[in-house]
């Protein structure tokens, strides 16, 4: 089963309906396949580091908005000593989809004001297919979401606030309800031409608060931060990042305390800097 569902994510980039061009599959349907390297990032318990293929899709049409990555953790077999992927007993999958749908679009009415140039029904989809109820999460935010008008900058900006129902959550005790709430902001801004490409700074910030998970377990926490920014050089196909990541308190563990048994138990380092080496080719 673990093989057949690998085999079919990485057989999605062939299955998506697209309209044809000069240069790519699609003239709105974004999509590429990269490896991933990520250092020290701060989602669990300890420490992640790891190597792995993605893939991500992107576009806007009409009334839908969509941005989503799949990955395949720990697919080429390196990691971190206790890390567990693909094929050894870990998450054969972890996937985030944001759909947002046009609110403006699809009821034929123009609602942006002042700063605020269109509204969305807004939606952050994460699912991590573990393979045991301590190594699996299914988390849906819902709420509004908006455009946000630069006044002329090449700057681009969204956000989206949402409330969190939390299904499966690593065994954590917020199972099952709805706990908490998450804003989020994304930026992206061109910088310059460099060698043939377009050198740019992009990124997103997500705040969670209002949890009471922290109040449940003092191994975890009520709030979270993960921050990214990412500087990206990208040609027709080609596409090479490097990104600087924040967290703190990062998938909401409480930086500093202690798990494990006496005399085995280590130290939770939930706040930090962890970092994302890129390469991918866009079709």
């Amino acid at each position: 089963m673990r093989k057949i569902i690998l085999s079919t994510v990485l057989l999605i980039p062939l299955t998506v309906a697209a309209q044809n061009n000069d240069e790519y599959l699609s003239d709105w349907w974004h999509q590429s396949l990269g490896v991933i390297g990520r250092y020290h990032t701060r989602f669990g318990p300890r420490l992640g580091n790891d190597i792995y293929p993605e893939y991500v899709g992107y576009g806007r049409k009409d009334w839908f908005d969509f941005y989503g990555y799949v990955d395949i953790p720990k697919f080429f077999g390196a990691g971190n000593g206790y890390d567990r992927g693909a094929w050894d007993d870990g998450s054969p999958l972890f996937l985030e989809i944001e759909p947002r749908f046009s609110i403006d679009n699809l009821s034929g009415l123009s609602l942006g004001f002042g700063p605020f140039k269109e509204w969305y029904f807004a939606n952050d989809y994460i699912y991590d297919m573990g393979d045991n109820r301590a190594n699996r999460q299914s988390t849906w935010y819902m709420g509004l979401g908006t455009d946000i008008e630069t006044y002329g900058l090449p700057l681009k900006v969204s956000a989206d606030i949402y409330a969190k129902y939390q299904w499966q959550n690593y065994g954590a005790a917020n199972e099952n309800e709805w706990d908490g709430y998450r804003f989020k902001i994304k930026y992206s801004l061109p910088i310059t031409k460099i060698w043939g490409g377009q050198f740019s700074y992009s990124g997103f910030t997500n705040f969670d608060f209002g949890s009471e998970l922290g109040d449940r377990d003092e191994h975890h926490s009520n709030d979270s931060i993960a921050s990214s920014h990412i500087f990206s050089l990208a040609f027709t196909h080609w596409r090479y990042a490097v990104t600087a990541r924040y967290f703190h308190n990062g998938g909401q563990w409480q930086d500093g305390t202690r798990l494990g048994p006496k005399g085995q138990d280590y130290e939770v380092y939930a706040t930090g800097w962890g970092g994302y080496f890129n390469v991918g080719y866009a079709f």
